[in-house]
């Protein structure tokens, strides 16, 4: 079960990147993450006010209780990474073509795999290793790839785009650590309202002040549809990681499959080039997904 629910967030999860890549287009950065946590956090408080008082809308399917700080502080430290990544991943989405940031965010397994292996003692079986193996030289060539479009990955977007897949490789580290020990939907609601209140500085000291002076901000109906997908793709991530014969190291790769989804759109509707090249790169990691899921049944 834990597998599929991978799968379902991989699918939402590239929609995400596609509305993302959509509504950062000549647009401000900090003003559009800020929206994204503030509706995000408004889509989680029923469940927040929920916890402190069941009477309030009868009780729902999924709830949590109230917890102290000694949880909270969990939490507090996941907002603290995941916002950090997604500061550098929105400004590199932003400069570089979807279809060099998706194959480049897919390399985060890799870094997942190994801390996976060092940390939590993880085993892979033969098919399990050899999707991740063929999944892996799928993204290096789509990465290499990258080239032919005038991508230096000395240039500064390319250098934030892998620091945001570092951070994320450790949220992802740090979720396989605290999801089985803390309900995965307080997890959720929680550090997104920890999130907006980390962005408010952000936007208030940082942006606001000299936002005559960068690139201005417009509203876009895709900035409304970026927490929806989101929100839908880390609930079944988060919940399949509750389960206990979880793997990370398989969750996460499963997850950037979600760069079947962007890449298409990237060439659909953005019109990016280089992609005979890159679908035979896609084709590897397409067959990756198969065998991981065939390796985990």
């Amino acid at each position: 079960m834990w597998l599929i629910l991978a799968f379902g967030s991989a699918f939402l999860l590239g929609f995400y990147d596609v509305f993302k890549k959509k509504a950062l287009h000549g647009n401000a950065v900090i003003p559009v993450l800020f929206f994204n946590t503030l509706i995000s956090a408004a889509l989680f408080c029923p469940f927040i006010l929920n916890s402190f008082d069941s009477s309030l809308f009868g009780g729902f399917y999924y709830a949590f209780d109230a917890e102290d700080w000694h949880v909270h502080k969990y939490v507090f430290v996941k907002a603290i990474i995941v916002l950090s990544s997604w500061i550098f991943g929105y400004f590199a989405m932003k400069h570089l073509p979807l279809t060099i940031v998706g194959p480049m965010n897919a390399t985060r397994p890799i870094f997942v795999l190994l801390g996976a292996i060092i940390f939590f003692s993880e085993r892979l079986n033969v098919l399990q290793w050899s999707g991740v193996l063929l999944a892996l030289c799928g993204i290096f060539l789509l990465a290499y790839s990258g080239r032919s479009e005038g991508v230096s990955f000395r240039n500064k977007w390319v250098i934030f785009l892998f620091v945001a897949v570092l951070l994320g490789a450790l949220s992802g580290l740090y979720d396989k650590y605290i999801m089985q020990r803390i309900n995965p939907l307080f997890v959720q609601a929680w550090f997104n309202v920890y999130q907006l209140l980390l962005m408010l500085p952000i936007v208030l000291l940082l942006w606001y002040p000299k936002r005559k002076h960068t690139t201005p901000f417009r509203w876009h109906w895709a900035i409304v549809l970026i927490p929806l997908f989101l929100s839908a793709a880390d609930f079944l991530y988060f919940r399949s990681l509750s389960y206990d014969d979880a793997l990370i190291s398989v969750v996460s790769m499963v997850r950037r499959g979600s760069v079947l989804v962007s890449f298409t759109f990237g060439a659909l509707l953005f019109k990016e080039k280089n992609l005979k090249f890159k679908m035979l790169d896609l084709l590897l990691i397409a067959v990756s997904m198969v065998l991981l899921y065939i390796g985990s049944e």
